[in-house]
């Protein structure tokens, strides 16, 4: 990546660490850069975790729980108190998840989110992530994906979440972040539409702007039958208990003694 942005990044973390008086303890990359595809004019999304002094959390007023920072146009940096992410993860929440696992790490300097990916498995919901990923291919092509010319970058973003689906549907598990590695378990080398697709993203990478174009017809026959399908499928699919409050509340415990110190007002 961008070395000047690396360093203002992490500049930008450091100084909401200061003015916001939070520990950070994770930070990453989500959005088209960590998922392989961007474009030259590509922004950088970043996704942090962090936990407040634990006198914070004994109040009895409601107080909010993400911080937002639309630093300039290429740089936007959103977090979630570690309380309100602990209750999504316990939900299976996609966004989530697939910060956990992304390629791009600005930091992780506690133990808390390796402790939270040891635990993903007994909170995956294939039901409840494949109605996301569908919802979200669904959405991007009704928008960006009909008529006679599309804005052909938007393919990635009905393709992505629908091989997600394929993922679930074929292992079970949350599918990984990175198109390519879906690209390459899913969609057979030989076939016409791995041409397609491997063209379209070449492209892409090399900084052409995908801009309005012809449809692809292949490409889009071929989205319109994945959507019928896992419309179908998802409905089959099992859901998952969660875990019990305490072990959640003992981890949110431990990340307050870890980043600050005490646990005792």
């Amino acid at each position: 990546m961008n070395e000047q942005y690396r360093l203002k990044i992490e500049a930008e973390l450091a100084r909401m660490e200061a003015e916001e008086n939070i520990r950070i303890l994770y930070a990453c990359e989500s959005g088209s850069r960590a998922w392989g595809f961007p474009s030259k004019d590509s922004d950088y999304d970043v996704r942090f975790l962090y936990v407040r002094p634990v006198e914070w959390y004994l109040s009895i007023r409601e107080r909010r729980d993400v911080i937002e920072r639309p630093i300039s146009e290429m740089l936007d940096i959103n977090g979630w108190d570690l309380r309100k992410a602990l209750a999504l993860f316990n939900k299976s929440n996609p966004p989530l998840l697939e910060w956990l696992q992304s390629p791009m790490k600005y930091r992780e300097p506690y133990s808390t989110a390796e402790r939270i990916r040891t635990l993903s498995g007994a909170t995956f919901s294939p039901k409840s992530c494949m109605y996301h990923y569908l919802h979200m291919a669904k959405g991007n092509y009704r928008e960006y994906l009909q008529g006679e010319t599309v804005r052909a970058k938007k393919y990635f973003y009905v393709l992505r979440p629908l091989l997600a689906c394929g993922w679930i549907e074929k292992y079970n598990a949350m599918p990984p972040m990175l198109f390519e590695e879906l690209v390459e378990d899913l969609i057979p080398a030989d076939s016409a539409l791995y041409g397609i697709i491997e063209r379209l993203l070449v492209r892409k990478r090399a900084g052409e702007e995908l801009r309005t174009e012809p449809r692809i017809g292949q490409l889009n026959d071929y989205l319109e039958e994945q959507i019928a399908y896992f419309e179908q499928t998802a409905k089959d699919l099992n859901t998952a208990e969660g875990l019990k409050g305490e072990q959640l509340d003992q981890l949110f415990r431990d990340a307050l003694l870890e980043a600050w110190g005490t646990v005792s007002v």
